[in-house]
């Protein structure tokens, strides 16, 4: 493990950046977010996430502020900022489009500077907390994130506790381009789900569950991405946590594949449609614009606190909360 500073944001805290290199897999890591901020492949001669080597792109609103982030207390959308835990309302920071929460607010996971707990050459853990109350979520909570180099695979171990009832959905919200190209329109996509959640038009879950079959949003066999695809959904992997199961294969023009399992009962596909049209300078001389990756996030479903039919994500005292993912990467 190599530790380096990364600089330091607006409000002058000191950001670190963290190496972990197999010999197969390389990674930086950022404290801010725990980030995962650059990715490499052996023999690959670029950076498969994408991400920034300036700290200001994550420090801004607009720029790449959730890019490769883990995203929480609770990942996406809260309609209307607002929901109710035994009976108590919880007013929440009302900071997405359509006043509804998102990503656990201003303030969430993504903003913390994370504590390096424990490391080796090919391993790390981060860990952050929030203070009963902080976003509007109740409990004194403590969360863990743990990356971990495995030959050709990257596995993300996230953990939450909490001394009171509360709500949980954590998520990393990374961005990949497998290709070398401007954006992933020469990808080919494969979601392992039969059925996803119908959004409006600032992506907030309707309570539909719509069957994939013959719609725009049946990827459960390999298909290009095209620039008529319009995603910001989650699909439907499961109803519960359980053990891994097959997400998502990604891949890229040459046949770099990532394939994503996870125990999570959702997958939250997004296409970076919003970028800026002039473009976020990022690794490699890239600018990313609109569509320059794909946003893949493991999670539970979204607003499931005011969908009693959806998996529930409330999280009491003494109660074990781990998430795993793992992406593998490999050429066809």
């Amino acid at each position: 493990m190599r530790k380096e500073s990364f600089g330091t944001t607006r409000d002058a805290r000191t950001v670190e950046r963290i190496t972990l290199d197999n010999g197969t897999l390389s990674i930086g890591l950022l404290t801010l977010g725990a980030t995962l901020q650059e990715l490499r492949l052996a023999g690959c001669d670029r950076s498969l996430t994408l991400g920034s080597a300036d700290v200001a792109e994550y420090d801004t609103d607009g720029g790449l502020y959730y890019f490769g982030a883990i995203v929480g207390p609770v990942a996406n959308r809260i309609l209307n900022a607002t929901t109710s835990l035994d009976g108590r309302t919880l007013t929440l920071q009302a900071n997405g489009p359509g006043g509804h929460c998102l990503h656990g607010g201003l303030n969430g996971l993504h903003q913390k500077v994370w504590e390096i707990v424990d490391a080796t050459d090919t391993e790390v853990t981060l860990a952050t907390t929030a203070a009963d109350g902080e976003g509007g979520f109740p409990g004194n909570r403590r969360f863990e994130a743990r990356f971990t180099l495995d030959g050709a695979s990257l596995v993300l171990t996230l953990r939450a506790e909490t001394d009171a009832p509360t709500l949980v959905n954590l998520a990393n919200h990374s961005y990949w381009n497998l290709g070398p190209g401007p954006d992933f329109h020469d990808h080919s996509l494969q979601v392992s789900a039969d059925r996803m959640l119908v959004v409006d038009d600032v992506a907030m879950v309707t309570g539909e569950i719509l069957p994939v079959a013959g719609t725009a949003f049946d990827f459960r066999e390999p298909r290009q991405l095209t620039p008529e695809d319009d995603i910001d959904n989650n699909f439907c992997l499961a109803e519960a946590r359980g053990p891994l199961r097959p997400g998502c294969v990604l891949t890229g023009p040459d046949g770099l594949r990532m394939e994503v399992a996870t125990t999570e009962p959702g997958l939250q596909i997004y296409d970076a449609r919003h970028m800026p049209a002039a473009g976020v300078p990022g690794h490699d001389g890239h600018r990313y614009g609109p569509r320059s990756g794909v946003a893949i996030e493991a999670q539970f479903w979204p607003d499931s606190p005011n969908h009693p039919e959806f998996p529930s994500i409330r999280l009491d005292p003494g109660q074990p909360w781990e998430q795993v993912t793992r992406f593998t990467f490999s050429r066809g």
